[in-house]
Order: structure tokens, then C-alpha cells, then sequence
């Protein structure tokens, strides 16, 4: 076994040095060195080498290994492993920092950029952002919105309640609009003396559970505005919305209002508007959301008297706006992670 030690290290190093390229590097350390190499293969020879013996062999073996071993190190240096470079082109330097741009590949989800435009539009009317909290109590979310016992929007099957209502006289809930916002600033105004005059918009998630289809969630987005001041009228309102609707589709918007009905704005409207919800179809009106004069029962409510200010209320839903606005059919594709949705074109 020292004869075939001492003849793999003499045309072992002889070999290496005539080594003129990384691939035949490579050769030589499968030959040699590697798992099938010529070390490995005289390995299994030890158990026929006397006891009194196997003490010489092993540390000579150990040295043949390991002169092979150091000097294919050093002749790796020279040309490179032979697995990943190559003699007959230029390295490849892993340091060297990337050339994609990667700063430019994404961009806010289209609700959270809708939410950012719409609010921007709205700052430019004279209207600070206001926000609440989405887990709500009864008296702002029913109560001091003019909404009655009795009334089907309270009916627990249409609500998401934390508390059972039958159990507890003041039950939390999800939200189920962001009017609670604008009781909750009428509050603190009233409270702490700052307004009357109040103007502001609330955007935020809500909470209703709707049969998902494509128009309606269970979880969504609105965008509420409050203008509280003295001899508000609805042709403020009138002029607040077509403006709103002009700065953000354009100069050609088409919007209308039709009567309707809500127990804390009185009178009350829908507010709609002339959209293409796909590209090359025709417009049709779309619902955007409702609006009209603050009812006086939720300005008493909140400590405001209604024979001195009036005001107006206007609540739109952000996926409704963000579909007209984008061409997108279906409220789904909003909340099914499509990637799309994040990049940039």
C-alpha cells in the first residue's frame, strides 16, 4: 500500500503540473482527489495492512492526501475551479452590483393609490382627513346617525357584532360605514370647541356581510365627507361633487343625483356617474355612493344646533371609483394578490 501511496503522489503532483487549463483542473481532481478518485480507491486496502503497520500507512496516506489536496488549492488559484470559469473567457465577478433598476418595479396597490388620489382632490377643496376606529360601538355607528331601533341596517344577520346585542346595551361592531367618523368629529368639535366649522374626509375600511360577487365585498372601502358651516346648502353639495368628479375623471364627466332616501341625511341622493367598467364598452351609469343634507336630528345629537349650521354628508365606495377609473370588471380581482396590480406601466 506505501508503493501505490507513493506512486498516486509522484504522478499525482506531475500531472497537476502540466495542468494548463480549468477544465483539465477539473479532470484531475475527479481523478485524484474526487469521490471516486485514486485516494478513495486505495482506502478499502487498509484492512489488509498488518496491526503493528496501520499506524505508518494511515499517517502516510494522510500525507499523500493531503499534498494532493493543498496542490490543487493553489493551482485553483491560478486557473480557477474549471466547475464554473472558464480559461477561454472572462470571469464572471459576483460582486459586481446588479444592472436592473430595481427601485422602478413596483408601485402601491390600485386601492391604496385610488384612497391617495382621492384625498388629494379633496385636500385641494378645503377638506382635512379625518379617521376613527374600525371596531365601533353602536350609539356612532346607529344611534346618533338617526337610525332607529327598529330599522333593518341594525338587524345583527346584516352586521358583523362582537357583542351578542341581545345581551349587551351597548354592543361593538365592525363598522359598517365611515359616518362614524363624522359623528365622532362632530363630538370632539362640539367637545373641545374647535367647529363648527367642520370640513372633512374619512376614508377607511368598513364591514357588512354581503354575498361577494362582482360589485360587492364583505370588506371594502369608503370615502365620507362632512361640511358643517353656516347656510350650507345642497347646491354646495351639488358643486363639491361635480367638481370632485371633473378633477378626477376629467373635464367630460357625466354625474347626476336621484332622490333617495337615508334616515341621517335629509334630503338624500344617489350619486352616479357615466362609466365604462371594460375598455370599448359602451358607459352606463354606475352608483358611486349616496350623499345629502345632514339630517338636524344628527347635528342635535351631537351637540350642534341646527338652526344655526347645516351641512352636508357625501359617502362613496373607493372600489367602485378605482373599477370606473381603471376599467376593472370585478370588485375580486382587487383582493386576489395578482401581481399586476402592483407594477408599474
Amino acid at each position: 500500500m506505501l508503493n501505490a501511496l507513493n506512486e498516486i503522489e509522484s504522478t499525482g503532483l506531475a500531472a497537476l503540473e502540466s495542468a494548463a487549463t480549468a477544465e483539465e483542473l477539473e479532470a484531475w481532481r475527479v481523478t485524484f482527489v474526487g469521490t471516486k478518485g485514486k485516494i478513495r480507491s486505495v482506502m478499502p486496502m487498509m484492512k489488509d495492512v498488518a496491526k503493528e503497520d496501520k499506524g505508518i500507512v494511515g499517517k502516510r496516506l494522510n500525507e499523500v492526501k493531503n499534498a494532493l489536496e493543498s496542490g490543487l488549492k493553489a493551482k485553483q488559484a491560478t486557473l480557477g475551479s474549471g466547475s464554473s470559469a472558464s480559461s477561454t473567457g472572462p470571469m464572471l465577478d459576483m460582486t459586481e452590483p446588479g444592472t436592473i433598476d430595481t427601485h422602478a418595479l413596483g408601485r402601491e396597490h390600485i386601492i391604496t393609490r385610488v384612497r391617495g388620489e382621492l384625498v388629494e382632490i379633496f385636500a385641494r377643496l378645503g377638506f382635512e382627513v379625518a379617521q376613527g376606529p374600525e371596531l365601533e360601538d353602536e350609539e356612532h355607528n346607529f344611534a346618533k346617525l338617526n337610525i332607529p331601533d327598529a330599522h333593518p341596517a341594525r338587524d345583527p344577520i346584516d352586521n358583523f357584532y362582537v357583542d351578542d346585542p341581545r345581551k349587551v346595551d351597548m354592543p361593538r361592531m365592525l363598522r359598517s360605514q365611515t359616518s362614524t367618523v363624522q359623528i365622532r368629529t362632530m363630538d370632539d368639535a362640539v367637545a373641545k370647541g374647535w367647529g363648527p366649522p367642520i370640513k372633512i374626509v374619512s376614508p377607511g375600511r368598513v364591514y357588512r356581510p354581503d354575498t361577494v360577487d362582482a360589485t360587492h365585498s364583505f370588506m371594502f372601502h369608503q370615502i365620507e365627507g362632512l361640511y358643517i358651516d353656516r347656510d350650507v346648502s345642497m347646491s354646495d353639495l351639488m358643486s363639491t361633487l361635480l367638481q370632485f368628479a371633473r378633477a378626477y375623471f376629467g373635464e367630460e364627466a357625466e354625474v347626476r343625483l336621484r332622490p333617495s332616501f337615508f334616515p341621517f341625511t335629509e334630503p338624500s341622493a344617489e350619486f352616479d356617474m357615466m362609466i365604462s367598467l371594460k375598455p370599448g364598452e359602451p358607459a352606463q351609469w354606475v352608483e358611486l355612493g349616496g350623499c345629502g343634507m345632514v339630517d338636524p336630528n344628527v347635528l342635535k345629537a351631537c351637540g350642534i344646533d341646527p338652526e344655526e349650521w347645516s351641512g352636508f354628508a357625501f359617502g362613496f365606495g373607493i372600489e367602485r371609483i378605482a373599477m370606473g377609473k381603471y376599467g376593472i370588471p370585478d370588485i375580486r380581482m382587487l383582493f386576489e394578490n395578482d401581481v399586476r396590480f402592483l407594477q408599474r406601466v
